[in-house]
């Protein structure tokens, strides 16, 4: 299934500029060291895809999920076979005692890649998964910067989120947090990031959860009032490896908007989706519905809909990439633009929100008002946006 066409495309984003800066891209890939933590989530496959690809000296990959991992090693070797290169995977929680163990043993490269994160809106219905939202998107960003920090580390490249630039959700402000972290450090090792749209199909999100329904003869569900920005998992892979290779010192990249790059909804996903594999859609009224005409349906080459309003907790109404307050260079690359930082960080709140936290945890109980509270005091225009619903009382 063309993937560019679903979401409403006809050429790759990304295309021009990977073409132009191919040569030195593999010039400097093939004489390199690379750590890809997170490796094996939808955007760390695509870019260790990326690295691999272009023959690195050594590409160690880190992921807490192993059976993702068996089928990124899987689909390497049916895409590229093998590499001369020193290539390894550990099936590694980054937040353990082994990692470290790990990185004690063998911890010199010369790029570190982190796409580790929690990703979902959802995440932030409870207190306690949000709790592990801060851990996994903050701290042990923290942690592993200050480990390429003390291995001689050229370049620390983690991924950020369109949802961080004034954010309306607890993931998004946790991302907007963790770039206020990386600035920080930024006076020791060099750093760049990318803030991007939604990954098409990703491991997790609404348009890879078509697939999990048709497989199951169940009904597809999507909000028709919300439109986004979609890149392909291969273009996020290449927006990656573009910012950790060539991005300056505090840059964040992002997709430029084109023709090529616009708004599309859920909804209208789901449409295309379902004719590309033959399926008409038929609007239902209802879930129970919805779930009552699935084999009727299906026999007549028609496929139960369920298209609604979105009234849950976080959803932005719009999507962006920067703020008005950001400096921006949108001459170097053809279709990837970059935000100019300076060093600009706040100390104080830095340890605050350290302090804060290590509290919560050792008094061994907190609540999701206290978090937002403390989210507040960093991020003073966070709108965040409680309606009480999530997501997961939605089929």
């Amino acid at each position: 299934m063309d993937i560019t066409k679903l979401i409403g495309r006809s050429t790759e984003i990304f295309e021009d500029d990977i073409s132009k800066h191919e040569e030195e891209l593999r010039q400097i890939v093939s004489c390199s060291s690379f750590l890809v933590i997170g490796a094996a989530g939808s955007i760390g496959q695509a870019v260790t895809k990326e690295i691999f690809k272009r023959n690195p000296l050594k590409l160690h990959v880190v992921d807490i999920s192993e059976n993702n991992m068996v089928e990124l090693v899987r689909d390497l070797r049916s895409s590229y076979g093998y590499i001369d290169g020193d290539f390894q995977t550990f099936a590694l929680d980054i937040g353990s005692v082994e990692y470290d163990a790990f990185i004690k043993s063998d911890g010199k490269y010369d790029y570190v890649l982190n796409l580790s994160a929690l990703k979902h809106v959802r995440s932030e219905k409870d207190p306690f998964t949000l709790m592990r939202m801060i851990d996994v998107n903050v701290f042990n960003t923290e942690k592993t910067l200050q480990q390429a920090i003390d291995n001689g580390a050229k370049k620390y490249f983690c991924v950020s989120t369109d949802k961080a630039a004034n954010p309306v959700n607890m993931m998004g402000a946790s991302k907007r947090i963790m770039e206020m972290y990386l600035m920080r450090k930024s006076r020791e090792i060099k750093i760049s990031t990318a803030r991007f749209a939604n990954v098409a199909f990703s491991d997790g999100s609404l348009l890879h959860g078509f697939n999990q329904r048709i497989l199951k003869k169940q009904p597809i569900v999507a909000p028709n009032d919300i439109k986004r920005y979609f890149v392909t998992p291969k273009e996020s892979g290449e927006l990656c490896l573009m910012s950790c290779i060539f991005g300056d010192n505090r840059d964040i990249f992002f997709p430029k908007l084109s023709e090529s790059l616009h708004l599309i909804s859920f909804a209208d996903i789901a449409v295309k989706y379902l004719s590309e594999i033959g399926y008409e859609p038929y609007l239902c009224e209802s879930e129970d519905e919805a779930r009552a005409k699935v084999n009727e349906l299906t026999g007549q080459k028609k496929w139960p809909c369920l298209f609604t309003n979105s009234d849950t907790t976080g959803e932005k109404d719009f999507e962006e990439f920067f703020t008005d307050n950001e400096t921006l260079d949108m001459e170097r690359f053809e279709n990837l633009g970059i935000i100019k930082n300076d060093e600009d960080f706040d100390q104080l709140k830095l340890e605050d929100f350290t302090k804060r936290i290590q509290q919560m945890k050792a008094n061994g109980t907190w609540n999701k008002n206290e978090i937002v509270d403390l989210f507040h005091d960093m991020i003073p225009n966070f709108g965040h946006k409680e309606t009480g619903k999530y997501l997961d009382s939605k089929m």
